[in-house]
């Protein structure tokens, strides 16, 4: 059997996986983690690199042994339940993500989130710097993704620039975080018309229980992020309830602002040219993964986070 450093090897900021499996079963053999499919009458045994994982989604028709879940926790692997085709996310306990337990984690990044979440001014300038971090990211990705620029997406667009310039001028003017939400939601508002109107030719509607396909890799996609955000939160020691836009809607909040870093940029624009192309669920899956890695997702949302709780204090 791996022993537990092995498993940790590789960074989680450097993991290149994410796994949604359905109608099969998860279990440890022979010291691996694998999963079991039947074909033919015949039993199908498929690895799953747990060292270069991040998150596991456990779909429709899955179930998982008790020493399979011993070994993701010692590799550091979350993972969750979800309904088909990765949505939405479920569980049986109190929170969605089910995280491994460590008493090792390190201690300075909480630390370091205290120091300024309990002062409402300070957790609304940090609530500011991640929507600025958004932005630039957004900036960087749009303008240098061949793909994307194939398609018509950059910042440079006059109806883009408008709109993060907008954004960029209610963050320094938002005097709460309300405003701040209602602006930010306005500049996804206007990407989702952007994309329909330059992709699908068409009036699109967010919908987060709509059958259409858009729709369906939209709520697909920002799983994939929630995940990877959960998986930041999760390394660095901070609880999920210490959210700093979020908070006030749902429980374990802090996952959605720092997925909110990565999802207009990543999975947004994807949604809607993945549909326009006719592709599955799984090559949708597999194209907003390969974003993930491309662009360093998960770099971008450690280095964010980790800058945040070490000088949040100070903004």
């Amino acid at each position: 059997m791996e022993q537990l450093t092995e498993l940790k090897a590789i960074l989680h900021s450097k993991r290149s996986n994410i796994y949604y499996l359905d109608k099969c079963r998860v279990m440890q053999k022979g010291g691996r983690v694998v999963y079991i499919t039947e074909k033919n009458k015949q039993k199908l045994y498929w690895n799953i690199p747990i060292a270069n994982t991040t998150v596991l989604l456990l779909g429709t028709g899955t179930s998982i042994t008790q020493a399979a879940v011993r070994m993701l926790a010692s590799a550091g692997v979350l993972f969750g339940f979800c309904g088909g085709d990765g949505t939405p996310l479920l569980s049986s306990t109190e929170i969605e993500w089910l995280t491994p337990q460590s008493e090792y984690r390190p201690t300075e990044y909480v630390q370091g989130w205290m120091k300024f979440w309990f002062d409402d001014n300070k957790r609304l300038e940090v609530a500011k710097r991640l929507q600025k971090n958004r932005i630039e990211f957004l900036k960087d990705i749009w303008d240098k993704d061949g793909d994307l620029i194939k398609e018509g997406f950059t910042s440079n667009h006059p109806q883009i620039k408008t709109a993060l310039d907008l954004l960029s001028n209610k963050i320094e003017k938002s005097a709460d975080v309300t405003n701040l939400l209602l602006a930010e939601a306005q500049l996804t508002k206007t990407l989702y018309k952007f994309s329909s109107n330059i992709i699908t030719k068409d009036d699109f509607v967010r919908a987060y229980d709509g059958i259409d396909t858009v729709n369906s890799f939209l709520n697909h996609g920002n799983y994939l992020a929630y995940g990877l955000a959960a998986t930041t939160l999760w390394v660095l020691g901070i609880p999920h309830g210490f959210a700093v836009m979020h908070g006030k809607t749902r429980r374990g909040a802090l996952v959605f602002d720092v997925a909110d870093l990565i999802k207009d940029t990543l999975i947004l624009p994807w949604a809607f040219i993945c549909a326009n192309d006719g592709m599955t669920e799984q090559e949708f899956r597999q194209q907003i993964i390969l974003n993930f890695t491309k662009h360093k997702a998960l770099d971008f949302m450690f280095e964010t986070v980790k800058d945040i709780s070490l000088n949040g204090h100070l903004l």
